[in-house]
């Protein structure tokens, strides 16, 4: 086995669980950050929960990634799609994790859409696949589904279920994705300002609690900051958009492993008001 496949595999097993670890962007509270708001959301919200997709009101494409741990052969990358429509919002999220020996990948394709004035509903369904040097390649098919709750035009609540059923990869089915589920509300407080938290339970993992803020210093530029819990590790980043575009940098700081650079680029149409 070679020695940067080991130290993957060394460093999956110090953050519980290589697959499910891997695949989720290490500042996934940074580039998900929102789907609790009407205020703050954005295209990459519905990879928190697909029913912020209900809130699209223009045609985003974005990119995200980020190197975790400084180490080339934990990259993660990650682009999405979101466009409205006159029957609901699609949207479609690409991830690709890891290197040439090891990676991960998912392809997934969203939709949203409004319940009335209170309610959104989406889901999303994804094709999994993993790959090992010398071991082969395995695939598994999983789905996601999510409701969010417009309490008032302030306070935003839902739910979010990933993998409920628990699929699996391969022929023989040993491997299994983890079900993952979350509780998030989010706190309007101005359109400067939005403060969020989530609660997150992974299958035979404690609970998680992903907590953070919104700050916009002006119309072009804003500030996030957060945290996550299991793993204490912190989050921090800007954003700056310019016309159609905004990009953004971002960084994590874990105790033991160290920082993790991203950037996040997101291009956004022009503005079309509808009702879906």
């Amino acid at each position: 086995m070679k020695p940067t496949l080991l130290l993957c595999l060394l460093l999956a097993i110090l953050l519980n669980g290589f697959a499910q670890v891997l695949r989720r962007p290490s500042i996934a509270g940074y580039s998900s950050f929102g789907a609790y708001s009407m205020q703050h959301t954005d295209a990459f919200s519905f990879t928190n929960n697909q029913a912020a997709l209900a809130q699209t009101k223009s045609l985003a494409v974005g990119v995200y990634g980020e190197r975790r741990f400084l180490l080339n052969e934990l990259n993660n990358y990650t682009a999405i799609v979101a466009m409205p429509t006159t029957s609901g919002n699609m949207g479609i999220k690409v991830n690709y994790a890891g290197f040439t020996d090891y990676n991960d990948t998912q392809l997934g394709l969203a939709y949203g859409r409004k319940l009335g004035h209170k309610v959104d509903i989406g889901a999303q369904f994804n094709y999994n696949a993993v790959r090992i040097t010398n071991y082969g390649q395995a695939s598994a098919i999983s789905f996601d589904i999510g409701t969010i709750f417009h309490i008032s035009d302030k306070i935003h609540t839902g739910i979010h279920a990933s993998n409920p059923v628990g699929g699996k990869y391969g022929k023989t089915n040993q491997e299994k994705l983890p079900a993952i589920y979350s509780i998030g509300i989010g706190y309007d407080a101005s359109d400067k300002f939005l403060v969020s938290a989530e609660i997150q339970k992974e299958e035979d993992q404690p609970i998680n609690v992903n907590a953070g803020f919104h700050y916009k210093i002006v119309n072009e530029i804003f500030v996030r900051a957060g945290i996550s819990t299991t793993t204490s590790t912190m989050w921090v980043g800007a954003g700056m958009s310019l016309k159609t575009l905004r990009v953004d940098v971002v960084a994590a700081y874990h105790p033991q492993l160290g920082i993790t650079p991203g950037v996040l680029l997101l291009f956004k149409g022009k503005s079309k008001n509808k009702t879906n």
